[in-house]
């Protein structure tokens, strides 16, 4: 049924009208007595559950961090089956985006290209309301994903990440540094080594308690990403989620045209599942096996998340198949892990 309303509905809409009218739907499946009903029905088995970061997840699977930027909807996403939810990409100040259109499916290959800019209301703001979240019962695991203010510059990204620490590492369940969006201008220099050390030094001493996490790009080589992993070990960060959008456009089946009017920005769906897998495995090489390592990229069926756990990932995340599949996709990828396990 969802399929045929995509096809017939939502594919004719602006994608990002579309994404705020089905969030806006979400959002209200967080009223705690909807919830409680929907729960009967999507809330995963027990045993799934995975212990990491010293929490219990109830599921591998869950939300990536751009689907809710403010954390309007984590209740009504977790209504649904996800076991955990990363909200962000917040940043020390409120900030539009960039300018309209900014979000395209390429439908041939599942994909969306996407250049939102961390468009959000601010640290501070959805410090408010996370903490109401968190004191909600049967709440999913709450992770919350901070970058770079687009009116900071680099040279002093440390300082507004600092910020954005203080305000919301009280709040989260676990903080992930985002450093990998391509549509930040110079954000992914933070990458290199020497501003990704000091940067990660300073975030994990505001952090405090709250488990830290960075998020990486694709597109690095494998040098880098072995490097960064090192890193992480040596700064005693709790985890990598692997990985971010990637600006390639290599292996595309969608008329190069349409692909081309797009324009910049990150591209996340299928095209990426190759690369995030070859990234996993190789930061699973070089990390220890306690640490958490979250995969993240072209993820769609219950198979897929089991690649990816028996390639070493710790937990599963994913985004642009909700848009393809619909608000039953999270109840589809537990009742699918729950039979392959069987």
């Amino acid at each position: 049924m969802y399929q045929f309303f995509f096809r017939t509905v939502l594919s004719k809409l602006d994608p990002e009208v579309a994404h705020h009218l089905a969030f806006d739907a979400i959002r209200l499946l967080g009223n705690r007595r909807v919830a409680a009903a929907l729960g009967r029905t999507t809330a995963p088995s027990a045993d799934l559950s995975v212990s990491t970061l010293g929490l219990t997840f109830p599921t591998p699977f869950g939300v990536a961090a751009g689907f809710d930027k403010d954390g309007e909807a984590v209740l009504g996403l977790g209504a649904l089956g996800f076991g955990h939810v990363e909200v962000g990409t917040l940043t020390a100040h409120s900030q539009p985006g960039n300018p309209k259109p900014r979000l395209f499916r390429l439908v041939p290959d599942r994909a969306v290209i996407n250049r939102m800019g961390f468009n959000n209301g601010g640290a501070a703001e959805a410090a408010e309301r996370l903490a109401h979240v968190r004191r909600a019962r049967n709440r999913p695991v709450l992770g919350v994903n901070i970058g770079k203010s687009r009116v900071v510059s680099v040279d002093n990204a440390v300082d507004d990440y600092l910020t954005s620490t203080r305000l919301l590492a009280p709040v989260a369940d676990y903080l992930v540094v985002n450093v990998s969006s391509p549509n930040t201008p110079g954000l992914r220099g933070l990458q290199e080594l020497d501003r990704l050390a000091p940067l990660l030094a300073a975030v994990k001493t505001a952090a405090g308690d709250t488990p830290l996490l960075v998020k990486i790009a694709p597109d690095l080589s494998d040098d880098e990403v072995a490097r960064i992993a090192e890193l992480v070990v040596s700064t005693g960060l709790d985890g990598i989620i692997a990985t971010n959008t990637t600006i390639s456009r290599e292996g595309l089946t969608t008329d190069s045209a349409v692909v081309e009017a797009a324009g910049a920005g990150g591209l996340s769906g299928a095209p990426l599942a190759k690369r995030s897998l070859e990234v996993l495995r190789l930061i699973r090489s070089v990390v220890p096996n306690s640490m958490c390592v979250i995969s993240v990229g072209g993820v769609f069926t219950a198979r897929d998340v089991q690649e990816r756990i028996d390639a070493g990932a710790t937990l599963v995340q994913g985004y642009t198949a909700f848009l393809y599949l619909g608000p039953l996709w999270a109840r589809q990828i537990n009742r699918g892990l729950s039979a392959l396990r069987a």
